[in-house]
Protein backbone atom coordinates (compact mmCIF):
# COMPACT_ATOMS: atom_id res chain seq x y z
CA UNK A 1 0.00 0.00 0.00
CA UNK A 2 1.33 3.68 -0.80
CA UNK A 3 2.09 5.55 2.40
CA UNK A 4 1.98 9.19 0.84
CA UNK A 5 -1.79 9.10 -0.35
CA UNK A 6 -4.30 10.27 2.48
CA UNK A 7 -7.13 8.08 3.54
CA UNK A 8 -9.85 9.66 5.66
CA UNK A 9 -11.80 7.29 8.31
CA UNK A 10 -15.21 9.03 9.21
CA UNK A 11 -17.14 7.01 12.45
CA UNK A 12 -18.28 8.20 15.49
CA UNK A 13 -17.47 5.39 17.78
CA UNK A 14 -13.89 6.26 18.73
CA UNK A 15 -12.61 2.45 18.93
CA UNK A 16 -13.42 1.57 15.30
CA UNK A 17 -11.60 4.50 14.17
CA UNK A 18 -8.82 3.65 16.15
CA UNK A 19 -8.59 -0.45 15.21
CA UNK A 20 -8.95 1.06 11.29
CA UNK A 21 -6.49 2.89 11.78
CA UNK A 22 -3.97 0.60 13.79
CA UNK A 23 -4.51 -2.40 11.03
CA UNK A 24 -4.04 0.10 8.07
CA UNK A 25 -0.70 1.44 9.57
CA UNK A 26 0.28 -2.32 9.85
CA UNK A 27 0.15 -2.91 6.52
CA UNK A 28 2.33 0.21 5.76
CA UNK A 29 -0.27 3.07 5.40
CA UNK A 30 0.71 5.90 7.85
CA UNK A 31 -0.87 8.68 6.46
CA UNK A 32 -4.52 8.48 7.58
CA UNK A 33 -7.00 11.22 8.99
CA UNK A 34 -9.89 10.30 11.51
CA UNK A 35 -12.89 12.24 12.07
CA UNK A 36 -15.58 11.39 14.77
CA UNK A 37 -17.70 14.39 14.09
CA UNK A 38 -19.30 14.24 10.54
CA UNK A 39 -19.86 17.96 10.54
CA UNK A 40 -15.84 18.24 10.28
CA UNK A 41 -15.50 15.57 6.84
CA UNK A 42 -16.55 18.07 4.10
CA UNK A 43 -13.81 20.72 5.87
CA UNK A 44 -10.63 17.70 6.10
CA UNK A 45 -11.55 16.82 2.60
CA UNK A 46 -11.32 20.96 1.41
CA UNK A 47 -7.81 20.98 3.37
CA UNK A 48 -6.46 18.00 2.46
CA UNK A 49 -5.78 16.00 -1.06
CA UNK A 50 -7.67 12.72 0.04
CA UNK A 51 -7.55 9.90 -2.22
CA UNK A 52 -10.01 7.37 -0.19
CA UNK A 53 -12.53 8.39 2.81
CA UNK A 54 -14.03 5.36 4.34
CA UNK A 55 -17.99 6.89 5.28
CA UNK A 56 -19.93 5.30 8.56
CA UNK A 57 -23.77 5.34 6.66
CA UNK A 58 -25.75 5.68 10.57
CA UNK A 59 -23.85 8.78 12.03
CA UNK A 60 -25.56 11.65 14.13
CA UNK A 61 -25.63 14.73 12.76
CA UNK A 62 -24.66 14.01 8.84
CA UNK A 63 -25.09 10.43 7.76
CA UNK A 64 -22.90 8.74 5.78
CA UNK A 65 -25.76 9.00 2.52
CA UNK A 66 -25.50 12.92 2.89
CA UNK A 67 -22.03 12.73 3.06
CA UNK A 68 -21.53 10.86 0.08
CA UNK A 69 -23.93 12.77 -2.11
CA UNK A 70 -21.63 15.93 -1.34
CA UNK A 71 -18.45 13.75 -2.07
CA UNK A 72 -19.81 12.57 -5.54
CA UNK A 73 -20.49 16.12 -6.48
CA UNK A 74 -17.96 18.29 -4.79
CA UNK A 75 -14.95 16.13 -4.45
CA UNK A 76 -15.40 13.35 -7.81
CA UNK A 77 -11.69 12.97 -7.21
CA UNK A 78 -12.44 10.86 -4.08
CA UNK A 79 -13.17 7.33 -3.78
CA UNK A 80 -15.68 6.53 -1.12
CA UNK A 81 -16.30 3.40 0.89
CA UNK A 82 -18.94 2.80 2.86
CA UNK A 83 -19.66 0.85 6.64
CA UNK A 84 -22.87 0.01 8.29
CA UNK A 85 -23.98 -2.46 10.74
CA UNK A 86 -27.26 -2.76 9.09
CA UNK A 87 -27.55 -6.07 7.11
CA UNK A 88 -29.82 -4.12 4.20
CA UNK A 89 -29.52 -5.02 0.48
CA UNK A 90 -31.38 -2.11 -0.82
CA UNK A 91 -28.75 0.52 1.28
CA UNK A 92 -26.28 -1.36 -0.40
CA UNK A 93 -27.63 -0.98 -3.65
CA UNK A 94 -27.91 2.85 -2.99
CA UNK A 95 -24.54 3.25 -1.94
CA UNK A 96 -23.30 1.87 -5.21
CA UNK A 97 -25.43 3.56 -7.31
CA UNK A 98 -24.63 6.86 -5.79
CA UNK A 99 -21.04 6.60 -6.32
CA UNK A 100 -19.90 4.39 -3.59
CA UNK A 101 -16.77 2.42 -4.42
CA UNK A 102 -17.02 -0.64 -1.83
CA UNK A 103 -20.06 -1.30 0.78
CA UNK A 104 -19.12 -3.32 3.89
CA UNK A 105 -20.70 -4.75 6.72
CA UNK A 106 -19.52 -4.22 10.78
CA UNK A 107 -18.02 -5.45 12.34
CA UNK A 108 -15.67 -5.27 9.67
CA UNK A 109 -13.38 -8.07 8.99
CA UNK A 110 -9.64 -6.49 9.18
CA UNK A 111 -7.90 -8.18 6.57
CA UNK A 112 -11.27 -7.32 4.08
CA UNK A 113 -11.13 -3.56 5.30
CA UNK A 114 -6.99 -3.54 4.07
CA UNK A 115 -8.18 -5.09 1.13
CA UNK A 116 -11.04 -2.61 0.09
CA UNK A 117 -8.78 0.42 0.80
CA UNK A 118 -5.90 -1.29 -1.13
CA UNK A 119 -8.52 -2.02 -4.57
CA UNK A 120 -9.57 1.28 -4.24
CA UNK A 121 -5.69 3.08 -3.87
CA UNK A 122 -5.08 0.58 -7.17
CA UNK A 123 -8.07 1.93 -8.79
CA UNK A 124 -6.91 5.66 -8.31
CA UNK A 125 -3.28 5.16 -9.38
CA UNK A 126 -4.74 3.47 -12.59
CA UNK A 127 -6.83 6.21 -13.45
CA UNK A 128 -4.56 8.78 -12.61
CA UNK A 129 -1.91 7.06 -14.62
CA UNK A 130 -4.55 6.18 -17.29
CA UNK A 131 -5.14 10.53 -17.30
CA UNK A 132 -1.62 11.37 -17.62
CA UNK A 133 -1.20 8.84 -20.70
CA UNK A 134 -4.13 10.25 -22.85
CA UNK A 135 -3.00 14.12 -21.72
CA UNK A 136 0.47 12.73 -23.01
CA UNK A 137 -0.75 11.34 -26.46
CA UNK A 138 -3.17 14.73 -26.84
CA UNK A 139 -0.41 17.20 -25.84
CA UNK A 140 2.03 17.30 -29.04
CA UNK A 141 4.72 18.48 -26.79
CA UNK A 142 6.74 17.17 -24.03
CA UNK A 143 6.71 19.07 -20.90
CA UNK A 144 9.85 18.35 -19.46
CA UNK A 145 12.33 18.19 -23.12
CA UNK A 146 15.32 18.50 -20.57
CA UNK A 147 15.03 14.87 -19.86
CA UNK A 148 15.54 13.95 -23.13
CA UNK A 149 18.43 15.82 -23.80
CA UNK A 150 20.93 13.41 -24.31
CA UNK A 151 19.31 11.52 -27.16
CA UNK A 152 19.64 12.98 -30.01
CA UNK A 153 16.50 12.50 -32.72
CA UNK A 154 14.41 13.98 -34.93
CA UNK A 155 12.08 10.97 -35.44
CA UNK A 156 8.61 11.09 -34.47
CA UNK A 157 9.01 7.54 -33.07
CA UNK A 158 11.02 8.62 -30.68
CA UNK A 159 9.07 11.68 -30.03
CA UNK A 160 6.38 9.53 -29.00
CA UNK A 161 8.17 7.23 -26.67
CA UNK A 162 9.48 10.15 -24.77
CA UNK A 163 5.69 11.18 -24.26
CA UNK A 164 4.96 7.74 -23.04
CA UNK A 165 8.06 8.00 -20.55
CA UNK A 166 6.80 11.12 -18.99
CA UNK A 167 3.75 9.82 -18.26
CA UNK A 168 4.63 6.61 -16.95
CA UNK A 169 7.79 7.97 -15.11
CA UNK A 170 5.93 9.38 -11.84
CA UNK A 171 4.26 5.44 -10.93
CA UNK A 172 7.07 3.80 -9.42
CA UNK A 173 5.98 0.52 -11.51
CA UNK A 174 8.57 -1.18 -12.99
CA UNK A 175 9.93 -0.64 -16.55
CA UNK A 176 11.03 -2.99 -19.57
CA UNK A 177 13.49 -1.45 -21.99
CA UNK A 178 13.37 -3.30 -24.93
CA UNK A 179 15.72 -2.99 -28.32
CA UNK A 180 18.70 -4.50 -30.23
CA UNK A 181 22.49 -4.27 -29.17
CA UNK A 182 23.68 -0.55 -29.30
CA UNK A 183 20.51 1.32 -29.25
CA UNK A 184 21.05 3.54 -26.22
CA UNK A 185 18.98 1.89 -23.26
CA UNK A 186 20.62 3.12 -20.39
CA UNK A 187 19.93 6.91 -22.04
CA UNK A 188 16.66 5.64 -21.87
CA UNK A 189 16.35 4.38 -18.89
CA UNK A 190 18.10 7.19 -17.32
CA UNK A 191 15.22 9.80 -18.75
CA UNK A 192 13.06 7.78 -17.22
CA UNK A 193 15.00 8.12 -14.17
CA UNK A 194 15.10 12.27 -14.43
CA UNK A 195 10.96 12.50 -15.36
CA UNK A 196 10.59 10.52 -12.22
CA UNK A 197 11.57 13.72 -10.34
CA UNK A 198 13.30 11.34 -8.07
CA UNK A 199 15.97 12.89 -5.29
CA UNK A 200 17.81 9.39 -5.40
CA UNK A 201 20.68 8.44 -7.71
CA UNK A 202 20.75 6.43 -11.22
CA UNK A 203 22.94 3.21 -10.46
CA UNK A 204 22.94 0.86 -12.98
CA UNK A 205 24.06 -3.23 -12.81
CA UNK A 206 24.75 -5.21 -14.97
CA UNK A 207 23.01 -8.64 -15.07
CA UNK A 208 24.64 -10.45 -17.82
CA UNK A 209 25.81 -14.54 -16.96
CA UNK A 210 26.60 -13.09 -13.32
CA UNK A 211 26.33 -16.00 -10.46
CA UNK A 212 23.52 -15.84 -7.65
CA UNK A 213 26.21 -14.93 -4.91
CA UNK A 214 27.53 -12.15 -6.52
CA UNK A 215 24.66 -10.38 -7.87
CA UNK A 216 23.01 -10.78 -4.30
CA UNK A 217 26.39 -9.76 -2.89
CA UNK A 218 26.79 -6.61 -5.01
CA UNK A 219 22.92 -5.44 -5.35
CA UNK A 220 22.11 -6.26 -1.44
CA UNK A 221 25.67 -6.31 -0.11
CA UNK A 222 26.47 -8.50 3.06
CA UNK A 223 26.96 -8.69 6.94
CA UNK A 224 30.25 -8.97 8.68
CA UNK A 225 30.69 -12.98 8.87
CA UNK A 226 28.53 -13.40 5.97
CA UNK A 227 30.84 -15.59 4.01
CA UNK A 228 35.06 -15.90 4.76
CA UNK A 229 36.54 -12.41 3.67
CA UNK A 230 33.25 -10.43 5.02
CA UNK A 231 35.04 -8.77 7.78
CA UNK A 232 32.10 -5.67 7.72
CA UNK A 233 29.36 -4.94 7.06
CA UNK A 234 28.81 -3.62 3.33
CA UNK A 235 25.17 -2.33 2.07
CA UNK A 236 24.76 -2.73 -1.59
CA UNK A 237 24.15 -1.10 -4.61
CA UNK A 238 19.99 -1.15 -3.79
CA UNK A 239 21.36 1.09 -0.87
CA UNK A 240 22.50 3.57 -3.30
CA UNK A 241 19.63 3.79 -5.19
CA UNK A 242 17.09 4.34 -1.87
CA UNK A 243 14.55 7.11 -3.02
CA UNK A 244 15.91 6.88 -6.87
CA UNK A 245 16.32 4.27 -10.07
CA UNK A 246 17.64 1.02 -10.42
CA UNK A 247 18.72 -0.13 -13.61
CA UNK A 248 19.25 -3.46 -14.45
CA UNK A 249 20.89 -4.51 -17.68
CA UNK A 250 20.63 -7.63 -19.52
CA UNK A 251 17.81 -8.76 -17.32
CA UNK A 252 17.31 -11.79 -20.01
CA UNK A 253 20.15 -13.24 -18.90
CA UNK A 254 19.86 -13.42 -15.66
CA UNK A 255 20.34 -16.38 -13.32
CA UNK A 256 17.19 -17.83 -11.89
CA UNK A 257 18.34 -18.21 -8.46
CA UNK A 258 18.67 -14.17 -8.67
CA UNK A 259 15.38 -14.15 -10.57
CA UNK A 260 13.98 -15.35 -7.31
CA UNK A 261 15.28 -12.29 -5.61
CA UNK A 262 14.37 -9.86 -8.01
CA UNK A 263 10.35 -10.71 -8.07
CA UNK A 264 10.54 -10.64 -3.68
CA UNK A 265 12.18 -7.10 -4.67
CA UNK A 266 9.46 -6.04 -6.75
CA UNK A 267 6.60 -7.46 -5.14
CA UNK A 268 7.42 -6.91 -1.63
CA UNK A 269 10.01 -3.61 -2.01
CA UNK A 270 12.32 -6.06 0.49
CA UNK A 271 15.47 -7.81 0.33
CA UNK A 272 17.69 -9.38 2.54
CA UNK A 273 21.75 -8.92 3.22
CA UNK A 274 23.64 -11.70 2.95
CA UNK A 275 24.39 -13.28 6.01
CA UNK A 276 21.38 -11.14 7.92
CA UNK A 277 18.27 -12.23 9.05
CA UNK A 278 16.85 -8.74 9.21
CA UNK A 279 14.57 -7.62 6.66
CA UNK A 280 15.37 -4.21 4.97
CA UNK A 281 12.83 -2.25 3.06
CA UNK A 282 13.75 -0.16 -0.21
CA UNK A 283 11.88 2.29 -2.28
CA UNK A 284 14.07 1.97 -5.50
CA UNK A 285 12.74 2.29 -9.09
CA UNK A 286 13.44 -0.69 -11.29
CA UNK A 287 14.11 -0.41 -14.46
CA UNK A 288 15.12 -3.34 -16.28
CA UNK A 289 16.31 -3.95 -20.04
CA UNK A 290 17.04 -6.75 -22.46
CA UNK A 291 18.33 -7.09 -26.26
CA UNK A 292 15.51 -9.85 -26.63
CA UNK A 293 12.07 -9.43 -27.81
CA UNK A 294 9.27 -10.11 -25.70
CA UNK A 295 8.13 -12.88 -27.30
CA UNK A 296 11.46 -14.34 -27.01
CA UNK A 297 11.63 -13.51 -23.41
CA UNK A 298 8.20 -14.92 -22.70
CA UNK A 299 9.12 -18.48 -24.14
CA UNK A 300 11.95 -18.94 -22.17
CA UNK A 301 11.37 -21.39 -19.63
CA UNK A 302 14.28 -20.26 -17.80
CA UNK A 303 13.21 -16.95 -17.28
CA UNK A 304 9.88 -16.86 -14.86
CA UNK A 305 6.99 -15.77 -16.03
CA UNK A 306 5.92 -14.15 -12.97
CA UNK A 307 8.47 -12.12 -12.61
CA UNK A 308 8.29 -11.18 -16.70
CA UNK A 309 5.06 -9.72 -15.96
CA UNK A 310 5.93 -7.77 -13.06
CA UNK A 311 8.80 -6.03 -15.07
CA UNK A 312 6.23 -5.54 -18.05
CA UNK A 313 4.35 -2.94 -15.92
CA UNK A 314 5.28 -0.47 -18.66
CA UNK A 315 7.24 -1.22 -21.68
CA UNK A 316 9.21 0.79 -23.69
CA UNK A 317 10.56 -0.76 -27.63
CA UNK A 318 13.42 1.34 -29.06
CA UNK A 319 13.97 0.87 -32.62
CA UNK A 320 17.02 0.19 -34.62
CA UNK A 321 19.14 2.96 -36.08
CA UNK A 322 18.41 1.64 -39.20
CA UNK A 323 14.35 2.09 -38.91
CA UNK A 324 15.38 6.16 -38.45
CA UNK A 325 18.18 7.11 -40.66
CA UNK A 326 17.28 10.45 -40.54
CA UNK A 327 18.93 10.64 -37.45
CA UNK A 328 21.99 9.61 -38.42
CA UNK A 329 23.50 13.14 -39.61
CA UNK A 330 22.35 14.89 -36.16
CA UNK A 331 24.17 11.76 -34.38
CA UNK A 332 26.85 12.06 -36.57
CA UNK A 333 27.70 16.18 -35.79
CA UNK A 334 27.03 15.25 -31.99
CA UNK A 335 29.78 12.95 -31.93
CA UNK A 336 32.28 15.00 -34.08
CA UNK A 337 31.80 17.54 -31.48
CA UNK A 338 31.80 15.09 -28.52
CA UNK A 339 34.79 13.16 -29.68
CA UNK A 340 36.57 16.95 -30.15
CA UNK A 341 35.83 18.46 -26.91
CA UNK A 342 37.45 14.98 -24.89
CA UNK A 343 40.60 15.49 -27.57
CA UNK A 344 40.75 19.01 -27.14
CA UNK A 345 40.56 19.41 -31.21
CA UNK A 346 38.63 21.52 -32.72
CA UNK A 347 35.30 20.07 -34.27
CA UNK A 348 36.31 18.92 -38.02
CA UNK A 349 34.39 19.83 -40.89
CA UNK A 350 32.37 16.75 -42.31
CA UNK A 351 32.50 16.09 -46.15
CA UNK A 352 29.05 15.98 -48.58
CA UNK A 353 30.32 12.23 -48.92
CA UNK A 354 30.13 11.23 -45.60
CA UNK A 355 26.41 11.57 -45.15
CA UNK A 356 25.67 9.54 -48.25
CA UNK A 357 28.03 7.27 -47.00
CA UNK A 358 26.59 6.92 -43.86
CA UNK A 359 22.87 6.74 -45.55
CA UNK A 360 23.47 3.55 -47.29
CA UNK A 361 24.53 1.13 -44.18
CA UNK A 362 22.24 -0.68 -42.22
CA UNK A 363 24.54 -0.20 -38.55
CA UNK A 364 24.07 -3.57 -37.27
CA UNK A 365 25.82 -2.23 -34.33
CA UNK A 366 23.29 0.89 -33.79
CA UNK A 367 23.84 4.25 -32.14
CA UNK A 368 27.00 2.46 -30.42
CA UNK A 369 28.47 1.45 -33.67
CA UNK A 370 27.98 4.99 -35.31
CA UNK A 371 29.92 6.47 -32.14
CA UNK A 372 32.68 4.06 -32.60
CA UNK A 373 32.99 5.14 -35.90
CA UNK A 374 33.18 8.71 -35.61
CA UNK A 375 35.49 8.47 -32.64
CA UNK A 376 38.06 6.31 -34.67
CA UNK A 377 37.94 8.81 -37.43
CA UNK A 378 38.29 11.79 -35.41
CA UNK A 379 41.43 10.51 -32.99
CA UNK A 380 42.85 9.82 -36.60
CA UNK A 381 42.27 13.63 -37.93
CA UNK A 382 44.94 15.49 -38.23
CA UNK A 383 43.22 18.85 -39.56
CA UNK A 384 40.95 20.13 -42.60
CA UNK A 385 38.35 18.25 -43.59
CA UNK A 386 37.66 15.10 -42.00
CA UNK A 387 38.34 11.97 -44.24
CA UNK A 388 36.21 9.04 -45.16
CA UNK A 389 38.82 6.69 -45.43
CA UNK A 390 38.21 4.80 -41.73
CA UNK A 391 34.29 5.03 -42.17
CA UNK A 392 34.51 3.00 -45.67
CA UNK A 393 37.54 0.45 -44.06
CA UNK A 394 34.82 0.10 -40.95
CA UNK A 395 32.44 -0.50 -43.54
CA UNK A 396 33.96 -2.09 -45.94
CA UNK A 397 31.65 -3.62 -48.84
CA UNK A 398 28.67 -4.18 -46.03
CA UNK A 399 26.70 -1.18 -47.47
CA UNK A 400 25.53 -2.17 -50.39
CA UNK A 401 21.91 -2.62 -49.76
CA UNK A 402 19.28 0.28 -49.37
CA UNK A 403 18.50 0.75 -45.69
CA UNK A 404 15.07 2.34 -46.62
CA UNK A 405 14.08 -0.50 -49.20
CA UNK A 406 11.34 -2.93 -48.25
CA UNK A 407 12.85 -6.57 -47.19
CA UNK A 408 12.68 -9.69 -49.56
CA UNK A 409 10.25 -12.37 -48.56
CA UNK A 410 12.04 -14.60 -46.01
CA UNK A 411 11.98 -17.16 -49.09
CA UNK A 412 13.48 -15.17 -52.26
CA UNK A 413 17.23 -15.46 -52.31
CA UNK A 414 19.22 -14.01 -54.81
CA UNK A 415 18.06 -11.51 -57.64
CA UNK A 416 14.39 -11.32 -58.98
CA UNK A 417 14.20 -10.30 -62.75
CA UNK A 418 11.33 -9.27 -64.89
CA UNK A 419 10.32 -11.26 -68.08
CA UNK A 420 11.60 -11.26 -70.81
CA UNK A 421 14.98 -11.60 -69.23
CA UNK A 422 16.63 -8.16 -69.78
CA UNK A 423 19.49 -7.93 -72.06
CA UNK A 424 23.47 -7.83 -70.02
CA UNK A 425 23.33 -4.11 -71.46
CA UNK A 426 20.11 -3.16 -70.01
CA UNK A 427 20.48 -4.79 -66.67
CA UNK A 428 24.07 -2.79 -66.26
CA UNK A 429 22.78 0.13 -66.83
CA UNK A 430 19.39 -0.58 -64.38
CA UNK A 431 22.20 -1.23 -61.93
CA UNK A 432 24.15 2.09 -62.49
CA UNK A 433 20.67 4.07 -62.15
CA UNK A 434 19.82 2.22 -59.10
CA UNK A 435 23.43 3.35 -57.51
CA UNK A 436 23.26 6.66 -58.42
CA UNK A 437 19.59 7.45 -57.34
CA UNK A 438 20.96 5.49 -53.91
CA UNK A 439 24.08 7.56 -53.82
CA UNK A 440 22.01 10.96 -54.56
CA UNK A 441 24.27 11.65 -57.51
CA UNK A 442 27.70 10.87 -56.21
CA UNK A 443 29.82 8.50 -58.52
CA UNK A 444 32.49 7.28 -56.67
CA UNK A 445 30.12 6.05 -53.87
CA UNK A 446 28.11 4.54 -56.69
CA UNK A 447 30.95 2.78 -58.36
CA UNK A 448 32.13 1.38 -54.90
CA UNK A 449 28.51 0.01 -53.83
CA UNK A 450 28.50 -2.16 -57.03
CA UNK A 451 32.11 -3.03 -57.27
CA UNK A 452 33.08 -1.06 -60.48
CA UNK A 453 36.40 1.30 -61.46
CA UNK A 454 35.79 4.18 -61.23
CA UNK A 455 36.84 5.12 -64.67
CA UNK A 456 34.94 2.48 -66.22
CA UNK A 457 31.65 3.72 -64.23
CA UNK A 458 32.15 7.04 -65.55
CA UNK A 459 32.75 5.78 -68.90
CA UNK A 460 29.07 3.76 -68.67
CA UNK A 461 27.38 6.92 -67.15
CA UNK A 462 28.29 8.84 -70.56
CA UNK A 463 27.32 5.63 -72.90
CA UNK A 464 23.63 5.86 -71.53
CA UNK A 465 21.12 7.44 -73.18
CA UNK A 466 20.34 11.23 -71.94
CA UNK A 467 17.83 11.06 -68.69
CA UNK A 468 14.23 11.33 -69.30
CA UNK A 469 12.60 14.27 -67.38
CA UNK A 470 11.80 12.57 -63.74
CA UNK A 471 14.28 9.24 -64.72
CA UNK A 472 16.07 8.03 -62.09
CA UNK A 473 19.59 8.60 -64.20
CA UNK A 474 18.80 12.21 -63.15
CA UNK A 475 21.44 12.03 -61.05
CA UNK A 476 24.27 12.56 -63.41
CA UNK A 477 23.72 16.34 -63.96
CA UNK A 478 26.68 18.36 -64.26
CA UNK A 479 25.70 19.47 -60.32
CA UNK A 480 26.96 15.67 -59.16
CA UNK A 481 29.47 15.81 -61.63
CA UNK A 482 31.03 18.24 -59.70
CA UNK A 483 30.47 16.94 -56.58
CA UNK A 484 31.43 13.17 -57.34
CA UNK A 485 35.02 14.85 -58.83
CA UNK A 486 35.49 16.91 -55.51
Amino acid sequence: MRNDIPVLIVDDEEEILESEALALQIHGHGNVITCSDSRRALEILKENPVCVAVLDITMPHVDGMELLACITENHPDVTAIMMTGLNDVDTAVRCLQNGAFDYMLKPVDQNRFVTSIGRALDHKTAYAETMRLARSVLDDTLSRPECFRAIATRERRLLNIFKYIEAVAPTGLPVLLTGETGVGKELFANSVHLASGRSGEFVCVNSAGIDDAMFSDSLFGHASGAYTGAQKDRKGLIDRARNGTLFLDEIGDMKPESQVKLLRLLQEGTYYRLGQETEERTNARIVAATNRSLDELQADPRFRKDLFYRLKAHHVHIPPLRERMEDVPLLTDRFLAQCAQEQNKAKPTAPPELEILLSNYPFPGNVRELRGMVYDAVSRHQGGVLSCASFKTAIGGKHVSNVSAPKPHAKETGLTFPFPLPTIRDAEYALIREALKRTGGNKTLAAEMIGMARQTFRTKVKEMDPPRAGSNIQATSDAAEAEAAA
